[in-house]
C-alpha cells in the first residue's frame, strides 16, 4: 500500500510553506510524490513535461513533483505504478473539496490516506467561514489534522475565535497552534502520523458499528438509525417540512440547512484571469494595483493574485495576493512576465484596466 498524504487550504493559507518544510525536514529518507493541482488558467512556476495524465514540473531533494491532469484515479494509479513512492503528498486546489479528493484517492487500489490535513489561517478563518463556508467548511470537517498559519503575525483574538470556530467545525480532529518556525518537520509529520491513524481506527470501528446491528435493535440514542426515523407519523420527517415550505433560492436564513444540501464544484463558483504580459511595473505600482483588490465591489471577491513581472529596475518582481495581505520579493528573471487572479463573481475588464493590460 502507498501511504497518500492531502494537504488542503483555502488559497494562500500556507500549504506549500507547510510541505517544503515536511520535504525539508520531516520526510527524510523516504520517497516521495508531490502531486499538485491547481486552480487557475496561468501556470505561474514554470513549465510541464506531459506524459499521460502525469505532468512532470521539477524534481527537488530527491522529490518528484507533477500535476495530475484528466482522470486523477487514473493518473495517480499511473503515479504509484511508475515511481512506487513510498509517500505521496496531494497538494489540492485551494478552493478544492477535501471531501471530494479523499473519495477520489479512496477509489485507486493500492492507495491508502495516511493524513488529511487542512491548513487554516489564524487571521482569515472567520472571514473565509463567513463567505465561502461551502469550501471552506468542508475542508476542515474532513481534516484529522488542522493546522494554524500565520498564529504568530495574528492578532491574539483573532487565533483563539479562529480555534473556537473550527473546534465547532470538527472537534475530532488534531490542532497545531504554535509558530511553524518553532517546530521541526519531524514533530509535526509524527502529528499528522498520529491523528492519521486515529482517524483511520474511528472510521473502522464507526464501520464496524453500522454493521453490527440492526436499526430496530439499537438502544443508543446517538446513533445516526433514529434520526432516519418518521417522529411526525404523517410519512415525512418534522424537519423536512421546512424544506418542502419554501424555494430555497428565496431563504436568506444562512443557518438553515437548505443551502447545505448543494454540491458546487470549484469551477462553479471561482473563475480565475490571468495573462501574459511583457509590461514592466515599479514595485510602488504594483502595491498600489494588488491593494485596489480589496474592492470587492469594484473588481469582485478576489482570494489570491499571484505572479511574476518584468520590474522597471532590471529587476523581476514576485508577488503573492490575498485578502489584506501582499508580498513582493525581488528573483531572477521569467521568460515573460504572467500573473493569475482567482477569486467569485470577478470583473475580467476591471482587472484589465486595474493592470492596465489591453
Amino acid at each position: 500500500m502507498t501511504r497518500i498524504d492531502i494537504f488542503s487550504g483555502f488559497l494562500g493559507a500556507g500549504k506549500t510553506t507547510l510541505i517544503r518544510k515536511l520535504i525539508a525536514e520531516g520526510y527524510r529518507g523516504e520517497k516521495l510524490v508531490l502531486i499538485e493541482n491547481e486552480f487557475g488558467e496561468i501556470a505561474i512556476d514554470g513549465g510541464f513535461l506531459q506524459d499521460a495524465g502525469v505532468q512532470i514540473t521539477e524534481m527537488n531533494s530527491g522529490c518528484i513533483c507533477c500535476t495530475l491532469v484528466g482522470d486523477f484515479t487514473k493518473a495517480l494509479g499511473k503515479v504509484m505504478a511508475d515511481f512506487a513512492p513510498d509517500r505521496i503528498l496531494i497538494e489540492p486546489s485551494g478552493v478544492g473539496k477535501l471531501s471530494d479528493v479523499a473519495k477520489a484517492v479512496e477509489r485507486v487500489e493500492g492507495a491508502q490516506i495516511g493524513a488529511k490535513v487542512t491548513v487554516v489561517d489564524a487571521g482569515k478563518c472567520k472571514m473565509y467561514m463567513r463567505n465561502f463556508g461551502e469550501f471552506f467548511n468542508d475542508q476542515v470537517q474532513n481534516a484529522d489534522l488542522i493546522v494554524l498559519s500565520r498564529t504568530d503575525s495574528a492578532n491574539e483574538q483573532k487565533t483563539l475565535t479562529a480555534v473556537e470556530l473550527l473546534k465547532g467545525l470538527n472537534a475530532e480532529a488534531g490542532l497545531i497552534t504554535t509558530p511553524w518556525d518553532k517546530l521541526s518537520g519531524v514533530q509535526i509529520r509524527e502529528v499528522m502520523d498520529e491523528n492519521g491513524l486515529r482517524a483511520a481506527k474511528e472510521a473502522l470501528a464507526h464501520e464496524h458499528h453500522h454493521h453490527d446491528h440492526e436499526e430496530d435493535e439499537c438502544d443508543d440514542p446517538d446513533c445516526e438509525c433514529h434520526h432516519h426515523h418518521d417522529h411526525d407519523g404523517d410519512g415525512e420527517h418534522g424537519h423536512h417540512h421546512h424544506h418542502h415550505d419554501h424555494d430555497e433560492s428565496e431563504c436568506d436564513d444562512p443557518d438553515c440547512e437548505c443551502h447545505h444540501h448543494h454540491h458546487h464544484h470549484a469551477d462553479e463558483i471561482f473563475t480565475s484571469w490571468g495573462t501574459e504580459t511583457p509590461k514592466k511595473f515599479t514595485e510602488s505600482e504594483l502595491r498600489t494595483i494588488l491593494a485596489a483588490l480589496d474592492d470587492q465591489e469594484k473588481y469582485g471577491a478576489i482570494l489570491r493574485a499571484k505572479g511574476i513581472v518584468d520590474a522597471s529596475d532590471g529587476d523581476w518582481l514576485y508577488f503573492d495576493y490575498v485578502p489584506e495581505e501582499t508580498d513582493i520579493r525581488r528573483g531572477s528573471a521569467g521568460v515573460t512576465g504572467r500573473f493569475c487572479v482567482i477569486g467569485s463573481h470577478i470583473n475580467e475588464s476591471a482587472l484589465k484596466e486595474l493592470f492596465n493590460i489591453g
